[in-house]
This record gives C-alpha cells, structure tokens and sequence, in this order.
C-alpha cells in the first residue's frame, strides 16, 4: 500500500512538471515569433524593458488561452472519467453520445435569443444566459441518453451509442436553423462553436471555468468511494449501502455542469473525455481516488499540447483545436470499438 502510494505521487509529480513545461510552452509557441527568454521575462517582471506589444501578447492573449486550455481540458477529463463509470463501460464520452452536441444546442439558443444583450451586457452572457442554456441542453440530453440506455438487464451500450448519434443529428438541425435565422455576429459566434475554439479566452471565462473545476473535483472525490462501489454493479452498490438512484442524479447534474460551463466558454471539444479515462486507468488503476486527480493533469496536459499544435499547424492562419482532439480521439474511439464489439451486440 505505501508503495503504491509512493508511485501515485511520483506520477502526479510527473504530471503536474510536464504540465508546467507545457503550460510555459504554450506561453511562448505562436504566430509571433517570440522568444523564450521574452516570453518567461514578460510573464514573470511587470517592469521590464520589452516592446509593449509584447507584453501585450503574452498577458492578453497567450497566457489567458493557456490557462483556460488546462481548465477546459480537466474539467472534459473529470466528467468523462466520472461518466464512464456511472454507465460502467468504456464508450460513455460527452461527445460521444450526444451530451455535448445538446449543451451547443442550449448555448447555441442563448446566443441567438439574447444577441442583442450581448453587446450592452457582455458579462451577463457569459456568465449567466449562455452557462444555464448549455447546462440545462446537457442535463435533457444526459438523462434522455441514460433512461433510454438503461433497463433491468443494465446499461446497454449500443442504445446510448444510437441515442448519442439521433440527439447529436437533431442538435445540429437545431443549431443549422439557428444559423440559417442569425445575423452576422451571432453567424460568427455560433461558427466558432462549432469547431471549438480557445480563442476567445479572457479572465471572466477563467473564473467560470475555475470556479466549476473546483467544485467539480471536490464532488467528485467526496463521491469516488460510491462511483468505485457502483463498478460492482448497481444490486451490489445497494447492497453496501449506496443511495444508487440518488448518485446518478447527482452525477449526471455535476457532469451536465461541467459540461455546460466548458461548451459555454470553447464551443464543442471532443474525444478528451474518451481518451484520457484510459490512459489514466492504464497509470492508477480504476480506483476514482487516484483517477480522478491524474485524469485531470492529463486532460490539461493534452488539450493544452492540442491547443499548441493548432495554433501553428496552419500559422499565420489558426486550426480549431476540436479539429485536432478529433483527429486524436476518433482512432481511438474506432480501436475501443473493435475491442467492445464483441460484448455490445
């Protein structure tokens, strides 16, 4: 046991080093060319001798976008690890069946109804109106997805995999309507959700974003002795004592937040909630007490290193970053899929 625990530290000792060298990376990797001495002297002297442009590029932009890079990208990881083992099995993903695409859609109807308090109450839309719309589109879609995926016999996978592929279907009709009825800003801003996208980061969607993380992780561990319970299975989780209907509820509310908030700040970013479950049980076991936390440096250590590689694949001009999980998690998915598709038909 205390060896265990012993290499559970070094490798969130690891983890938390790699994803500070990334993060500083981030900080100095883009279209302007900056070097790394600039780069660290501006992020770490407020009274330094460097053009103000630069200063301006690596405290207003550069450095903002990285933060909120980690934020997004432990908050996805949390919600897939935690979604995965409340449907007990490896496919469950945000993205995957449907929860994300019906947070855009509840986002998506806020920009639209309220575009043109945007421009008077810019603060009252990302923190209110656009967080509650796409939190309330993930709670519908998860729970929708959850009842029609679970019977007396279990979760069944293929029908969560259906439901996620006619509720992601009927979000994008919703979501084409809605583009075909905007005008120019809201065309603009619902184009950038589509793809998903960091580029608009500032400190009010870092606060947001900071915020749930919090509250998100410290729910998550008061309930990671009950989700590791609920891997025996539902009868057995009642057996030792688990209020099991009243877990799900409140899983599947914490991780609609979760959602919610991360759709509401980058648009739709897929496949970090399937990929970095995985890789986490792979280092600590399935054990929620340990996945949890390593799941969360590695979601922000991924999306981060994504959010990089997007921005210079295609420099001067810059690759959405859903691209590119994408272009990760969709392999993915396909090799978890031959190994599942002997137990899920």
């Amino acid at each position: 046991m205390l060896l265990r625990h012993v290499s559970l530290s070094i490798t969130l000792l690891i983890f938390s080093f790699a994803l500070l060298v990334t993060a500083v990376s981030s900080v100095t990797i883009g279209p302007m060319n900056i070097s790394f001495i600039d780069s660290l002297t501006s992020l770490f002297t407020t009274n330094n001798q460097l053009a103000p442009h630069i200063n301006l590029v690596i405290h207003e932009i550069r450095f903002p976008r990285t933060v909120l890079c980690m934020l997004v990208g432990a908050i996805l990881a949390v919600c897939g690890t935690v979604m995965q083992g409340l449907f007990r099995n490896p496919l469950a993903e945000p993205g995957i069946i449907g929860v994300s695409a019906g947070a855009a859609l509840g986002a998506a109807i806020a920009i639209v109804l309220f575009g043109e308090l945007s421009q008077a109450y810019p603060q009252l839309m990302n923190f209110a109106a656009v967080p509650i719309f796409a939190f309330l589109g993930g709670a519908l879609t998860t729970i929708v997805v959850y009842h029609l995926g679970t019977s007396k016999m279990g979760t069944s996978v293929t029908i969560m995999l259906l439901a996620g592929v006619a509720i992601s279907a009927l979000s994008g009709a919703g979501i084409g309507y809605l583009n075909f009825i905007a005008d120019d800003q809201m065309l603009r801003d619902l184009s950038l959700w589509s793809m998903g996208s960091l580029a608009g980061a500032n400190w009010q969607n870092i606060l947001l974003c900071s915020v749930a993380l919090v509250i998100l992780l410290w729910c998550f561990m008061r309930k990671s002795l009950a989700l590791n319970a609920l891997l025996l299975g539902e009868a057995e989780a009642n057996h030792l004592g688990i209020p099991v209907q009243k877990l799900k509820r409140q899983l599947i509310l914490l991780t609609a937040v979760g959602v919610g908030v991360t759709v509401s700040v980058s648009g739709m970013i897929g496949f970090i909630g399937l990929v970095i479950p995985h890789l986490g049980r792979m280092l600590s076991g399935p054990d929620h007490r340990t996945l949890i936390p390593i799941s969360a440096l590695m979601g922000a250590l991924l999306l981060t290193c994504a959010d990089m590689f997007a921005r210079v694949a295609v420099a001067p001009a810059e690759l959405p970053v859903g691209i590119v999980t994408a272009i990760i998690g969709a392999p993915f998915f396909l090799y978890l899929l031959f190994q599942q598709k002997g137990r899920i038909l």
